[in-house]
């Protein structure tokens, strides 16, 4: 196998080698997109079920036909890759007219790409009674759920993967102790998490605050700590409380505002999605 101008190339390259790069790329949680040729009229290099896997970095497996006409398909795969959104496309293989890429076959083809991007990622650390019923409806919702045991030694996080948050996991905290709590949280502010929530009452979430402002965190990186933890919904018990956590979690990632639908005349910013009320059971001096 060789590799031309970042795309690999095979001379008996099968469309089903594409098609386990996407699989392998969800694995390791790297964002793909798949760039199928759904139609072709007239002369073209292309054909129909041809397939172009491309990746963040612009590097490619597959073939699409080659030429211009293939690296129009790998720019207009990174913009899908980069909004998230599947399109389709109509390339004319004309020097002019709509849609034209200035080459001379004369045909059409239309290409299908969509996006492949990484589950998202659910890490909780500390589980217990709130975090099983947790678990189990963030696997329903569709998240990627990593559970961090704490060693029975009183804040160990050996087991704690910071290497492995990106901006597509989320992190919730609830251990057995506010001392693991606030060492996971301070290693879980080194990451891009878009989310960090801390279970616990007000008067934890204060102290913790002051700890951190202390020790010199900016008031950026303390404002990204969610605490008390989700959403009020009024539940007490743990799996009404691991509702309102996901509740939360749900409405930072899709940029959601946490108030009804009948009333949501009126947008907020993200930033307020968290009515900062902990839910009934939580201000308990955890």
């Amino acid at each position: 196998m060789s590799t031309v101008a970042g795309i690999e190339m095979s001379a008996r390259q099968p469309q089903r080698t594409v098609l386990q790069a996407v699989v392998q790329a969800g694995q390791s949680r790297q964002p793909v997109a798949l760039a199928t040729i759904v139609r072709v009229a007239g002369a073209s290099p292309a054909r129909p079920g041809f397939k172009l896997l491309v990746r963040a970095d612009g590097s490619c497996l597959g073939n699409v036909g080659g030429g211009e006409l293939e690296k129009r398909i790998r720019q207009v795969a990174q913009s899908v890759l980069a909004d998230g959104t599947p399109q389709m496309y109509r390339f004319s293989l004309q020097e002019e007219g709509a849609d034209a890429i200035g080459t001379l076959c004369g045909g059409e083809v239309e290409v299908y790409v969509e996006p492949y991007l990484p589950q998202p990622r659910l890490v909780i650390v500390g589980g217990g009674h709130i975090g099983r019923p947790l678990a189990e409806l963030a696997n329903i919702v569709g998240y990627d759920v990593q559970i961090t045991d704490i060693d029975p030694d009183r804040g160990n996080l050996s087991q704690l993967d910071v290497q492995s948050i990106s901006d597509t996991t989320y992190v919730v905290l609830m251990s057995e102790d506010h001392v693991t709590d606030e060492q996971a949280l301070r290693q879980t502010l080194a990451t891009p998490a878009p989310y960090i929530g801390m279970i616990g009452s007000r008067r934890k979430s204060a102290i913790i605050r002051e700890h951190l402002s202390a020790d010199g965190y900016d008031d950026a990186d303390i404002a990204r700590l969610h605490a008390p933890i989700g959403l009020d919904l009024g539940g007490r018990e743990p799996t009404e409380i691991a509702l309102s956590i996901l509740a939360e979690v749900e409405c930072i990632r899709h940029g959601g505002n946490g108030r009804s639908r009948s009333q949501n005349s009126e947008s907020k910013p993200v930033t307020e999605c968290s009515a900062n009320v902990p839910p009934t059971g939580q201000d308990n001096g955890i």
